[in-house]
């Protein structure tokens, strides 16, 4: 049975149409990867699965409770990581955790109960007393985490969850997630701009202009784009693109200055590629498709710009 339901969702801020009939399901104990370049509706469309905005169109359920008629219920449901903490940051994980549990109506013996047995997992337990702000990234990143899962949430949003966090932080908060998944059944719907992340993901959807643009495993999609993904790097990418356009009649997407072009058998397409060319060129190399290639070809837009566009509005 869907977790998560969303059935025809829309959104306006008044002229303007952020989510547009946007469909999908999400299985109990999936590990569901949004992603999206930013501005194309992947906030909004969280937002209104979290009861932070109301649709203006189309129905959405999480946990089978009706995001509109019956928000209450679905907060009761769900935990939420986003990208920054909303807590005084003069608070401890301790008064983090209470306040927490008073919310979702948990006895002071739960809570008690559920901070030891989370701080102490995500190795947290020697430093409860401390305030917030003396945490390292890693360590507010895995609070953040604690105060979401206090009252055991059905489901788990998480908003680019290990963002800035060094390599070993983000497998702890990896293993500890995806134990979650699978002994507890908790489902994960994660938004994320690593690829690596979004890879290990059960299925993967991608919004752009407000609409699901592709849905499936991150090795269907993969395998769509078919062939290999041959990159050319040169000082003159438009003319480059308009040259192998018209000389061989293969389509290109140029990101950054990057041309990259799909083809079936790029042995032999290499050869004639490098004969032909009349456009100075730097380097070419020749990969098999990945999760990078399939953003880019379905949104113009490529991981490592929407990251520096997220950081960028970060600092």
């Amino acid at each position: 049975m869907a977790t998560i339901q969303a059935g025809g969702l829309r959104k306006s801020f008044g002229r303007i149409e952020a989510v547009k009939d946007v469909s999908f399901s999400v299985d109990k104990g999936e590990l569901f990867g949004f992603l999206g370049p930013n501005g194309a509706g992947k906030t909004t469309t969280i937002g209104m699965l979290t009861t932070l905005l109301r649709p203006t169109g189309g129905r959405a359920t999480v946990a089978g409770n009706d995001v509109v008629r019956d928000p209450a219920a679905v907060r009761r449901s769900i935990g939420l990581v986003l990208q920054e903490s909303t807590y005084d940051q003069d608070l401890t994980a301790m008064h983090m955790l209470r306040i927490q549990g008073i919310a979702f109506g948990l006895s002071a013996r739960e809570i008690r109960t559920r901070s030891e047995e989370l701080l102490s997992l995500l190795d947290l337990w020697d430093r409860r007393n401390d305030r917030l702000r003396e945490y390292s990234g890693g360590m507010a990143r895995r609070a953040e985490l604690a105060r979401g899962l206090v009252h055991k949430p059905e489901v788990l949003f998480l908003d680019e969850p290990t963002l800035g966090l060094d390599p070993q932080s983000r497998r702890t908060m990896w293993d500890y997630i995806d134990g979650l998944r699978r002994t507890d059944g908790v489902t994960i719907f994660l938004t994320t701009h690593y690829m690596e992340e979004a890879d290990n993901c059960g299925r993967l959807g991608i919004i752009n202009d407000g609409r699901i643009v592709a849905l499936d495993t991150p090795d269907r999609l993969k395998s769509q784009l078919g062939g290999d993904v041959v990159t050319i790097v040169s000082p003159q990418p438009t003319q480059v693109a308009a040259e192998v356009m018209e000389r061989f009649g293969v389509a290109t997407q140029t990101v950054e200055g990057i041309v990259t072009a799909n083809v079936q058998d790029a042995a032999g397409f290499l050869p004639e590629l490098l004969r032909g060319l009349t456009t100075p060129v730097d380097s070419v190399s020749v990969n098999r498709p990945t999760l990078e290639d399939v953003f880019v070809s379905l949104t113009d837009r490529n991981f490592g710009k929407a990251q520096n566009d997220l950081d960028g509005k970060r600092s």
